[in-house]
């Protein structure tokens, strides 16, 4: 067997439900070693437990990367991580090659984990989602990944993604099963639609404003579902 499948296949681990498996590599593991115990005091300093769910929103204007983590029925900010790159300006991916990165409500699970990425590591957001390819957009492999260049793809830099990548893991570790992203071209409120009001896309981004405001309201992630080719919150 060829030794770069051996690295693939054989670090599996159970997550704490004994039923869903996570990728794994010795190199992540080991970034996970030396990042994880920081993380921890981290999140004991902020007064949240290290054992519970985490979402991820994301802003390309002004290029910002949140983690909240779950405390009581809310969510709390974490963290705020810089975006090194992204390619495509505002506006969402609809097409194979366009050098755009999506915008809208992501989803991603422990089988998006790429523990060996060419680009330190990396997660899958899950484009296309169910809004995507409802409206045929094409295109694949959008990640959240290291290094510091983006075709597509948001980049956040070794040492940023090392800390991003592990929270995630370490939330699917401890039973979570699927992480929220929500990708927005800044924050939807109306000023700054109106801001942007001579952009093509405006009507997309109304469009995902009330995800957007559920959460600003709630710190709750609205529960997301695609009915007739357009985004449903609740």
């Amino acid at each position: 067997m060829p030794k770069f499948l051996i690295t693939l296949i054989i670090p599996l681990l159970f997550a704490a439900d004994q039923k869903t498996y996570i990728p794994d590599s010795k190199r992540a593991a080991d970034i996970r070693t030396k990042i994880w115990p920081k993380l921890q005091g981290d999140l004991k300093a902020a007064g949240l437990k290290n054992d519970q769910p985490v979402f991820i929103r994301i802003f390309k204007e002004p290029g910002i990367l949140e983690i909240w983590v779950k405390s009581g029925k809310q969510y709390k900010l974490f963290k705020n991580y810089l975006i090194c790159a992204y390619s495509g300006g505002l506006g969402t991916k609809t097409k194979d090659h366009d050098g755009k990165c999506p915008e809208g409500y992501y989803t991603i699970t422990p089988t998006q984990l790429n523990p060996v990425s060419t680009y330190h590591l990396a997660m899958n957001v899950g484009y296309p989602n169910a809004f995507d390819q409802s409206r045929s957009y094409t295109g694949n492999a959008i990640m959240i990944h290291g290094y510091c260049a983006s075709i597509g793809c948001y980049a956040m830099t070794d040492q940023m993604i090392e800390e991003i990548y592990t929270m995630v893991y370490e939330a699917f570790l401890h039973g979570q099963k699927s992480v929220d992203v929500n990708i927005f071209p800044f924050k939807l409120t109306n000023a700054n639609i109106d801001k942007y009001s001579a952009y093509p896309y405006v009507s997309f981004w109304q469009h995902l404003k009330p995800g957007y405001d559920i959460f600003e309201k709630t710190h709750i992630p609205p529960a997301v579902s695609v009915v007739n080719k357009n985004y449903s919150f609740r």
